[in-house]
Order: C-alpha cells, then structure tokens, then sequence
C-alpha cells in the first residue's frame, strides 16, 4: 500500500473473525499542525483518530463515528471523527501542567467516554461508558465488553506525529462453529499481543500481518485511503448564529456590528458583517 494514511482490513477464512490495521501520517500532521498541542496531547489526539479509524470500519452506512472523552483532570476534552468514506478531524481542550509519561486517567481525569454513530440519514446511536483503564485502547475494549458485547482487542500507537492502531473482532459465530471460532480467537489474540508498538508505527501493513500471522494468512480486501477533512461549512456556521435567537443576533449586530467564528478543528474562519448579521435576523 503505497498510500501514507489507509485503513487495511484483514479477514481470517472460515472463522467469525475480523481485523482492522490503520496508518496515519499526513493526515495526523494536518490535524496536529493547526495546534499547539504538547507532546503528551499530541499522542492522545494521534491514538483518538487511529482508534475512529478503526472502528468506522463497523459502520454499513453513509455517516461518521465520534469518540468523545471528557473529565476533569488537565485534558478537558478529547475528540476525534471519521466518516464512512475516511475523512479524519479531531481536537483536545487541556490546561496547565501535563506529564509526558502520564496515563490517559491522570490526563483526562475521572470522566466519561461517549462513542457516537451519526448517519447521513436515520436515527443517531450513541453508547457511553466510564473511562476506565490505563490507556485508551482499554478504555476502548470496556466499551465493547459492556456497550456492544463483542470481543475485541486493540492496539494503538502514537509518536512523531504519525500514528497507527491494530484491531481484533470476534462476530457473532456464523462461518465456524463456536468452539472453533473460540479456539482461533484465542490463538489470534495471543499473537497479535506480541507486537511491539515501534513495529506497528514504522514496519509495512503487509509485513506487520505476515510477522503476526504467517501460520493463518489473512485475506487482505483493496484498503481505503484516509485523509483530514473538516466539515465546517458557511452554512453550518450560519445554523450555529442562527440557534442564538434573535434577541442574541440583535444584541450581537448593536454592539459589535460583526461576527467572525472560528471553527474549533481546522481554525477556519466565518465572517459576517452587519448586513450579513440583518439578513439571520430576518430569517429567525
């Protein structure tokens, strides 16, 4: 795969068992350029968007997944989305002292994490869960053992702005017998836990899957490209306005006589002038 940022799904024949292998680098470097993030925030960021990556792979919609961590220790805030068709953004909120050696509880504090699925069209699903572990990719598997009750492992790797993550799933048994699909997830699993983080961010998808699982190739459908994508837009912005009311707008055009906001991703900015403030007036 000759493409920096993908997403390589793997498949293991005759089982109930998936895989997903994602590599980030330009994308994470647009998502972390816009930032003055510290390093220990730059390596939350990058294992939030891999781990999007990752589990966007289960959405058989149109759409976009979130994951959303927030707590009250010096990371306020944690966000990271992808859409069906492998568009990337991501943020973080923190304040004061942070710890380069710090797990994601003392960064991120007592909290939550949400994961929401949002399709273009139907209704929304969102599962919500106590962040609970040492590092996200836990924080992550509690939330399938508890929201979505599917086995599953995942490791994440973040460093030198690029980042990648490693994921195991066991389906629900229909290929193989229950038995037989315990068995192999046992032996998967084993495997795959022998990975050495630098392996998973510098070796080649293809070398990292032969090196794991030589004894029980995988089979390896066309991977998708990844990429940063914002979808800030003039009129999303206009609703944000528009969602004030009427007396906040009048308020707004009296004393300033503009707005200009800035979108929290990609810094992007909207302006609106007095008449462009008069014309959402009249609308409302």
């Amino acid at each position: 795969m000759n493409n920096a940022d993908f997403k390589q799904r793997f498949l293991f024949p005759e089982t109930d068992i998936r895989g997903e292998l994602v590599r980030l680098d330009e994308s994470l470097e647009a998502i972390l350029g816009t930032h003055d993030y510290p390093l220990a925030v730059q390596g939350l960021v990058g294992e939030a968007v891999a781990a999007v990556a990752l589990l966007a792979g289960t959405l058989k919609f149109s759409g976009r997944l979130s994951l959303q961590a927030q707590g009250r220790g010096p990371v306020s805030l944690l966000l990271a989305e992808c859409t069906h068709d492998g568009q990337l953004r991501a943020l973080a909120r923190h304040d004061g002292e942070l710890d380069t050696a710090a797990n994601i509880g003392a960064l991120i504090g007592d909290g939550t994490m949400v994961i929401t699925i949002t399709p273009d069209q139907g209704r929304q699903y969102q599962g919500i869960v106590p962040l609970e572990g040492d590092t996200l990719a836990q924080c992550l598997e509690g939330y399938f053992q508890q929201s979505e009750q599917l086995p599953t492992r995942l490791w994440l790797a973040a460093g030198n702005g690029r980042a990648a993550g490693l994921m195991l799933q066991r389906l629900p048994d229909q290929v193989a017998s229950r038995d037989a699909n315990r068995n192999q997830w046992e032996h998967l699993e084993a495997l795959a836990g022998t990975l050495k983080m630098e392996e998973l961010l510098d070796l080649p998808a293809e070398t990292v899957l032969r090196r794991l699982f030589h004894e029980t190739p995988p089979r390896l459908p066309e991977a998708q490209p990844l990429r940063f994508g914002c979808t800030c837009s003039r009129e999303r912005t206009e609703n944000a306005l528009l969602s004030l009311g009427a007396d906040e707008l009048k308020t707004l055009l009296a004393e300033d006589g503009e707005a200009t906001l800035t979108c929290d991703f990609c810094l992007s900015q909207q302006h609106f002038d007095a008449v462009d403030l008069a014309e959402l007036i009249r609308r409302l």
